[in-house]
């Protein structure tokens, strides 16, 4: 028997997620994985490397509960919200019996975290303006234990219509687990699910340190959720999900200093999204400029695929949507500095339409 043969079925027909640094490129204007574009400096002021970390790093979940408007009970800490991912579908889901719920375009993880465990996937196609369809939903939730909701959704860039969250959140109350992916919520904080824990048991929120607090590197992640749903995940998740460094830079990330030098970087993301979208709205080949709560705007361009290679060739790395179920021609652009903007603005002009 061949080693390829000794693996899983389901390990050997899953096709892994094509993640920014998998697919590579040669570029010197990376705007392709939503990361903010320079770099944020730290001091190590924990050096007990010789010792085992925490499970759960107090400073951590203290100074995230409080930023988050939380319980510390309500918080965990993990290796990026895709272990969040991982861990909700380990914990909830019956391999071969049980499925998760997405509703495409949105993240791939969800499925490729599903389909390694042996949970089966289903996908409501979201509606044109890309918000829930609610009775597609409500029709396929017989075995469904968790749906994931990112809002705002990568790679649209929409808030979910909240109301339609509540809708969700009716129609799977004592059936199954409401997860709403909130990675880009910095950039619209009002738009958060957090404070209604209370009301839904069964709902939980996703967080992240990758991109409004510039630290993609660190890979740090929050679920919020209430104890019984927390206490449950603590039973699957590994004894150390943080390193010492990891757990001591996410602790000044979220001190007082480090919540506010976020929120300036976000002002600054926001204008400069303001300056890209206006000047591709004046291009030839651009035909679409949708409107976006993120980091990133989705872009529809005439002839996208010759669009992308173009810029690739030049060193300026988009993220191609094509494949994305009722993205065809659209690209997602990161929002960089000013001068990355203008390198893309400046190349897209060049385009022959």
């Amino acid at each position: 028997m061949s080693i390829e043969e000794l693996a899983r079925e389901n390990v050997r027909r899953l096709t892994p997620y094509q993640s920014a640094r998998r697919l590579g490129g040669n570029g010197d204007v990376w705007l392709n994985a939503n990361e903010y574009p320079t770099a944020v400096q730290f001091e190590l002021s924990q050096q007990t490397l010789n010792r085992y970390p925490e499970c759960q790093p107090k400073a951590v979940i203290e100074n995230y509960a409080r930023y988050a408007g939380v319980k510390t009970e309500q918080v965990l800490v993990s290796r990026g919200a895709d272990e969040g991912i991982e861990l909700l579908i380990r914990a909830f889901c019956e391999p071969g019996k049980d499925a998760v719920m997405y509703c495409q375009p949105t993240y791939g993880m969800y499925s490729v975290s599903a389909e390694t465990f042996g949970v089966a996937c289903r996908n409501v196609q979201a509606l044109e303006d890309w918000q829930l369809d609610l009775q597609g939903i409500a029709d396929n939730l017989d075995g469904v234990k968790v749906v994931f909701v990112c809002s705002p959704n990568n790679p649209t860039g929409q808030i979910i219509n909240p109301q339609d969250i509540r809708t969700l959140l009716e129609l799977t109350r004592g059936k199954a687990l409401v997860v709403a992916d909130e990675a880009y919520i910095e950039f619209c904080p009002q738009a958060t699910l957090a404070g209604w824990l209370e009301e839904y048991p069964h709902l939980v929120v996703l967080r992240t340190l990758s991109k409004a607090f510039a630290l993609a590197g660190l890979r740090c992640g929050f679920t919020l959720a209430n104890k019984e749903v927390i206490d449950l995940l603590l039973k699957v998740i590994a004894p150390y999900p943080l390193s010492t460094p990891v757990a001591d830079i996410a602790a000044q990330a979220l001190a007082p200093l480090g919540i506010n030098a976020m929120r300036e970087r976000v002002a600054q993301i926001l204008e400069e999204r303001q300056y890209l979208v206006t000047a591709l709205k004046d291009i030839a080949c651009v035909e679409q400029v949708f409107d976006s709560e993120t980091n990133y705007i989705l872009v529809r361009f005439t002839a996208s695929s010759a669009v992308f290679k173009s810029l690739w060739d030049q060193g300026i790395i988009l993220r191609d949507q094509n494949k994305q179920p009722s993205l065809s021609g659209c690209l997602r652009i990161t929002i960089g500095t000013r001068a990355e903007s203008q390198r893309v603005i400046d190349a897209l002009k060049a385009e022959k339409v």
